[in-house]
């Protein structure tokens, strides 16, 4: 406290003594014993409102015991039980979490993971993926600025996320603990498989396998690719101690439109502990037709070659660049982009009266508006000669496809003449406009549909700048790419609105999340977040049938449908209010990506130790790891004091003497008749 308070305090005491002493003795004609007892009340309620009205703060000093975190996670995965490995992991963990000198020198933070990262002591051994990675950033960021020591009980063999060799803090020690049969056993795998999820009819596709192999002798191998009963590439594979994998190539025929799902198989003569990991079942997608697109521009631009190549990283698109005056045969196109065209697309709009090809229209510096304006009546144009940067504004209530926000508004501004544009009122807009941070109210890219006939408008020049934005944001073109394919999706179709849209895959590996989107529309087209989605999944050849609701999200309802068994699967979405129906079909594959390991990963967790300044260890030193820990001088408690400042206005005591001092005098005062 300040001198100053205990001055007030001090002179407190004086007024409610001086004010007792007046009240009781000074005015009192006759001195009673009971006086005394009075006094002594009216001086407890006096200071103790004067101490309420200074509020003097209370500091209260208190000592605490910092300890060292310890985090021990624990590899929950499925691999840990293919490995027989789970009694000597919870043994693991029993003895280090039971250990009285461990506990009292660091405070002991328990976890398992799989997929996901959380705090737990129990453990089951089935998660389907192994997210090590995850154990690294949520262990730092719930340890922040503290030097910690981690154990790692795993088999190091990790499936989805990051590389944790590099993900841990290198100043924070890592000792893990390899679990599982360590004895190197003659093992062909086939470890990866790379296809597309899409081939066109009556075309081939490539793949691509990477075959491991684990032993001490050379053999020979018989790879082979089948779908049912047909064998479609068989050739012989030949390993040794030196030539431990292979990669293969081949050729598939896309003879069947449809979901076709193949196997890829490789045997030898020789006896394996894990058969399971010698096949892989993979699905690809045959189409029968893809889409063709006409790129139309009178003059070479960036633009033209950034579009050609966003467009066809789906293998469904092919783009032709043309000239307008190359404009022959548009018959054989779904879907033309017309590049800032003038009065040299004539040809182009006098044969697409009849053909009523779905249109791509992109304007800029060079676009005769006045040509435009005659061609189409969805937009009207009124620009000067003045050029003008243009920078986007994503519109949040844009519902007519599904499409995120890539940062649009942080990309480069496009460019395009000054002036009016002026919009029908059945335009949607993705992207409005603005110039330095002015709205000019105008679209930016838009879209229109017109007696079945859709055309989509991009007002500005230079989105090549936009893609390499997007790189340089991403390190990839797969959101801008993804952009430009939902809108050449958007104008590839011809059918009406639907109210109820549906995303899904045609196959899922069992293991792999298997999520189902969809989006309700009301009658005016309009996003329904009052919805009433179910879906009704049906296991075709055992008839088992399942039901669930679908949840909102903040753009579309989701289901999770994890733990589904392998096989083909019909399923049923429905909105229960207006009963708008959609039949869908998935196949889950056969693939478990836990069952494909024979031993730990030792070269990882070595490596992993290296890093850290740690230590790999086997289940039969936790002993050493123990006494290591314990020996650490880097480990030591920290002793905090801690100071706690409480407002006296904060003490119920002084609140409860008041009242007490106040009633007690009020009733002895009127026992006594002085009332």
């Amino acid at each position: 406290m300040t001198t100053n308070t205990v001055l007030l305090i001090f002179l407190s005491l004086l007024i409610a003594g001086a004010y007792s002493y007046y009240n009781y003795y000074y005015k009192a004609k006759i001195k009673l014993k009971i006086h005394l007892v009075l006094a002594f009340l009216r001086f407890v309620t006096v200071f103790s409102i004067l101490l309420l009205l200074i509020n003097p703060i209370i500091s209260n000093k208190t000592l605490e015991i910092v300890k060292t975190p310890l985090v021990i996670a624990v590899d929950n995965s499925s691999s840990i039980s293919n490995l027989k490995a789970t009694k000597t992991t919870t043994d693991l963990f029993e003895k280090l979490t039971s250990n009285a000198d461990l506990k009292e020198k660091f405070d002991i933070q328990t976890y398992r993971f799989d997929s996901d990262f959380e705090s737990s002591d129990n453990f089951d051994f089935k998660g389907s993926q192994t997210n090590i990675d995850a154990v690294a950033k949520n262990s730092k960021s719930i340890n922040k600025n503290v030097v910690f020591p981690t154990v790692l009980i795993t088999d190091g063999n990790q499936t989805s996320g990051n590389d944790f060799v590099f993900s841990f803090d290198p100043n924070n020690k890592v000792y893990p603990i390899a679990v599982g049969d360590t004895t190197t056993y003659l093992d062909l795998r086939v470890s990866q498989l790379n296809a597309n999820k899409y081939a066109f009819h009556k075309n081939k596709f490539p793949v691509e396998i990477f075959l491991n192999y684990s032993g001490t002798k050379a053999i020979t191998s018989n790879f082979s690719i089948s779908q049912g009963n047909s064998v479609l590439n068989s050739q012989v594979v030949s390993f040794s101690p030196s030539k431990k994998s292979v990669v293969i190539s081949a050729l598939l025929p896309a003879d069947k439109v449809g979901l076709q799902v193949y196997k890829a198989t490789i045997t030898s003569k020789e006896k394996e502990k894990n058969t399971y990991n010698n096949s892989y079942n993979f699905a690809v997608e045959v189409i029968d037709q893809r889409t063709e697109i006409a790129l139309i521009s009178s003059f070479n631009h960036p633009d033209l070659g950034a579009l050609k190549r966003a467009i066809e990283s789906n293998a469904q698109r092919k783009v032709t660049l043309l000239k307008p005056k190359e404009i022959n045969d548009l018959s054989k196109y779904n879907i033309v982009i017309l590049y800032q065209p003038t009065i040299e697309f004539k040809s182009f709009f006098e044969k697409n009266t009849d053909l009523g090809l779905n249109t791509f229209i992109i304007t800029g510096t060079k676009t005769d508006f006045n040509y435009l304006n005659q061609q189409q009546k969805d937009l009207v144009f009124k620009m000067s000669s003045q050029s003008e940067n243009y920078i986007a504004e994503y519109q949040d209530n844009f519902n007519l496809f599904d499409i995120e926000d890539i940062g649009f508004s942080q990309f480069p501004p496009l460019e395009n003449p000054f002036g009016v544009i002026t919009t029908a009122a059945n335009l949607d807009v993705l992207l409005g406009s603005s110039i330095r941070n002015i709205n000019t109210n105008s679209p930016l890219l838009a879209f229109s549909e017109n007696q079945g006939k859709r055309t989509a408008y991009l007002l500005g020049e230079n989105s090549w700048k936009w893609r390499l934005q997007s790189h340089v944001d991403t390190k990839s073109y797969e959101k801008y790419d993804t952009f430009i394919d939902k809108t050449i999706q958007y104008l590839a179709t011809n059918a009406s609105k639907k109210s109820l849209v549906v995303n899904h895959d045609g196959f899922y590996n069992s293991g792999d999340a298997i999520e189902i989107s969809a989006q309700y529309f009301n009658k005016n087209y309009e996003f329904d977040d009052k919805a009433n989605l179910n879906i009704t999944v049906v296991n075709r050849k055992t008839k088992a049938k399942k039901s669930y609701d679908l949840l909102k999200s903040n753009t579309d309802y989701k289901v999770n449908l994890d733990g589904l068994e392998v096989g083909k699967y019909d399923f049923v979405v429905k909105e229960l209010n207006s009963n708008s129906v959609y039949n869908g079909y998935f196949e889950i594959l056969d693939f478990d990506i836990e069952k494909q390991f024979v031993n730990p990963d030792l070269a990882k967790l070595t490596q992993l130790a290296n890093q850290t300044k740690g230590q790999l260890l086997f289940p039969d030193k936790v002993d050493l790891l123990i006494k290591s820990l314990l020996e650490n001088e880097e480990y030591k408690s920290v002793q905090k004091s801690i100071i706690k400042k409480i407002p006296l206005i904060d003490w119920v005591w002084l609140l409860i003497i008041l009242v007490l001092s106040l009633a007690s005098e009020w009733f002895i005062r009127k026992y006594n008749g002085m009332l």
